[in-house]
């Protein structure tokens, strides 16, 4: 309690009176470095309940009493409606918050001096392993025939089921076919040794070796048998156009003549199961997978026209994975009658200049929330305008029932 003094003698009151204060009065006393008159203080307090009334009028959701509140059926139907949909498009919203988004770029390519990876996964249902190479060869002059670096073969039956592996080198090979060939000659009658010292005699005069006798037998029976191929493996090549090629050009041209008899008998038909120029990505899609193309009584050489686009694709846990994408075009060339080339499957590819990065992203918290209030709230309003508009529906339907009850 604190004594005051005032001017306010016409009211009644003492200049020496007792002013009895609440603690907030006391507060509000310490705060000012001044003291007041009971008419200040009074002004104080309109004030004060004045700017509560104006915060109050700004109020956009004002309260009903409850006895003046209304519940219907078709409101808890609509309102019931209205939840599921909100729910669905919460979870909607939230899955799509949390998935991740791919924005492109694209630069110039700077990358020198690397190898590129080509993948292949081929299968050749009517050409036996024996008589099939890959040949790569690029714009710096390098040329691979037969390559067998990370390059295997898997012989298959006429049902196209695996018989075997070739994976080792020629010599290997000649070495293992000449042994068996050497222990089959034992076997063989009396009518068959003349049939062979005939051919042996013709290969002889040709300037063939024993070795190359025993393929050309091997590969007949091979061809006789129905046998095919799956090619799959590595390639690492320059960085550089190039094209590499499958077909029977590993063969003597000699060799190959004995075999097929002439080019238009050698069957390239073929399924190509994987074809990429680096690792996979999500996403990406490689156009010539699952490509078959199967000839019949005829035979040409098919290109495909490959152009190769350095990607990279960054993850959103910051990972780099570096790949090539391509787009491809497809040609072919039927033999002709007296054409001296030999059918094969060729694949010219060229290196774009332009580097293509693909990053994953994901949204901002702040997008959803905005999308989510948006939805949310958009559904809400709709599920208040239907209500009403049942209300009111039921309500004219009800009337008019009424009106013809009471006639």
């Amino acid at each position: 309690m604190v004594y005051k003094r005032s001017a306010a003698t016409a009211v009644g009151v003492d200049c020496q009176t007792k002013i009895h204060l609440t603690p907030f009065h006391e507060d509000f006393e310490a705060a000012l470095p001044y003291q007041i008159s009971l008419l200040e203080l009074d002004f104080f307090f309109k004030r004060k309940m004045g700017l509560k009334q104006t915060i109050k009028s700004l109020d956009a959701f004002p309260r009903a009493e409850e006895h003046l509140l209304q519940k219907t059926q078709s409101g808890a139907l609509v309102s019931v409606v209205g939840l599921v949909i909100i729910a669905m498009l919460f979870f909607h919203e939230l899955a799509y918050y949390l998935s991740t988004y791919t924005v492109h770029q694209m630069s110039v390519d700077l990358k020198r001096g690397e190898t590129l990876p080509i993948h292949i996964n081929m299968t050749f249902p009517s050409l036996p392993c024996d008589v099939l190479s890959v040949d790569a060869i690029d714009m710096s002059g390098k040329h691979e025939v037969d390559l067998d670096t990370n390059i295997w073969k898997l012989r298959l039956n006429s049902h196209g089921h695996i018989i075997g592996t070739e994976y080792l080198s020629d010599l290997v090979e000649k070495e293992h076919d000449a042994h068996k060939h050497d222990g089959e000659k034992e076997h063989q009658g009396d009518g068959e040794k003349e049939h062979h010292d005939d051919a042996e005699k013709k290969l002889h005069a040709l300037g063939f070796n024993q070795d190359a006798e025993n393929m050309i037998k091997k590969v007949k029976q091979a061809l006789d048998n129905g046998e095919g191929c799956r090619v799959y493996g590595v390639l690492d090549v320059q960085r550089v156009a190039g094209n590499f090629h499958i077909s029977v050009h590993g063969l003597n041209i000699y060799v190959a003549q004995m075999i097929f008899g002439g080019g238009a008998h050698v069957n390239v038909s073929h399924m190509i199961h994987d074809l990429s120029f680096g690792p996979k990505y999500p996403g990406l899609h490689n156009p010539l997978d699952g490509t078959v193309r199967i000839l019949h009584e005829t035979s040409g050489t098919f290109k495909y026209y490959i152009k190769i686009v350095p990607t990279e694709y960054r993850y959103i846990s910051k990972e780099v994975l570096p790949t090539n994408q391509f787009s491809v075009s497809e040609y072919y060339s039927p033999m002709k009658e007296f054409d001296r080339t030999w059918p094969a499957v060729y694949f010219l590819y060229d290196l774009s200049p332009i580097t293509v990065t693909i990053k994953e992203e994901r949204r901002s918290f702040l997008h959803f929330i905005t999308r989510l209030c948006a939805v949310l709230g958009g559904t809400f309003a709709l599920t208040g305008m239907l209500d009403r508009w049942m209300y009111r529906l039921l309500e004219e339907v009800t009337k008019a029932s009424g009106g013809r009850a009471h006639r």
